[in-house]
């Protein structure tokens, strides 16, 4: 589906893999809503990137927060055709401790927004794109849902992490198959190790040990080459209900 012209929903847009992916649809021609809580460097980059862009403060694990920023972004771009769910956080705590069992609140917590976040963004965004008008291809939209390497090679302490970006894993063959009628392809990315602000936080001897633990190409990604991946999967027609790693080849080791 050609991207110039249309407009993208980009959760988690305002930093990392998200920004990455908002400043590719704009320069293929698109226009971009920035979704994310992170008012101030959404608005910083709405404001570097121009008219096509548009930043709403959204909570993605909230319905009508979700609702009115939908709205607002269909009546500044007149429709919805791409949804990509960058939004997302992980944590680190094993399933029994010396502090005892894994706290279940954190666990709902993080279920809530890298799982639930995804669904409610993602079924919202389809029954806007429900409304377009079918190219001559029949499509209508297209959903970028992401997981994580860490939903097949979850680590140590990673059990909820894994365990919400597993799910997204296994929602996106139903998903693909509810939306077929409608013109809408569902895939999932999951990247591996990725050069994000959080990860640029680890002192300098352990990135390059995270870059020497891929096999090749021998470094991190690049949130660059991300929203490249994203791009490809908007453009090609008969990409659905796939689950794409794009990782250099790493598999985790359990710590």
């Amino acid at each position: 589906m050609e991207i110039r012209n249309r407009t993208a929903l980009i959760t988690g847009g305002a930093s990392g893999l998200g920004a990455a992916v908002v400043r590719r649809i704009v320069n293929a021609g698109g226009n971009a809503v920035i979704f994310d809580v992170q008012q101030e460097k959404g608005n910083a980059l709405a404001a570097e990137l121009g008219k096509n862009v548009l930043f709403c403060i959204t909570d993605v694990t909230q319905e009508e927060n979700v609702n009115d920023s939908i709205a607002k972004a269909k009546d500044q771009f007149s429709g919805i055709h791409f949804c990509v769910n960058a939004a997302g956080t992980g944590w680190v705590e094993r399933t029994v401790s010396k502090n005892g069992p894994h706290s279940l609140p954190i666990f709902e917590k993080i279920l809530r927004l890298n799982l639930l976040g995804t669904f409610n963004v993602a079924s919202k965004a389809a029954f806007a794109m429900s409304l377009n008008e079918p190219n001559e291809k029949g499509e209508r939209g297209v959903i970028v849902n992401v997981s994580s390497t860490a939903a097949f090679d979850g680590q140590i302490g990673q059990a909820a992490y894994a365990a919400s970006k597993g799910a997204v894993v296994g929602m996106t063959l139903p998903m693909a198959r509810d939306l077929s009628s409608l013109g809408i392809r569902v895939v999932t990315i999951a990247p591996g190790l990725f050069n994000t602000p959080l990860l640029a936080m680890l002192p300098s001897e352990a990135i390059q040990a995270l870059n020497n633990s891929v096999p090749f190409p021998k470094r991190i990604g690049e949130p660059e080459e991300f929203a490249l991946l994203v791009e490809q999967v908007l453009l090609n027609p008969y990409l659905n209900g796939e689950v794409i790693r794009l990782d250099g080849a790493l598999r985790m080791a359990p710590k």
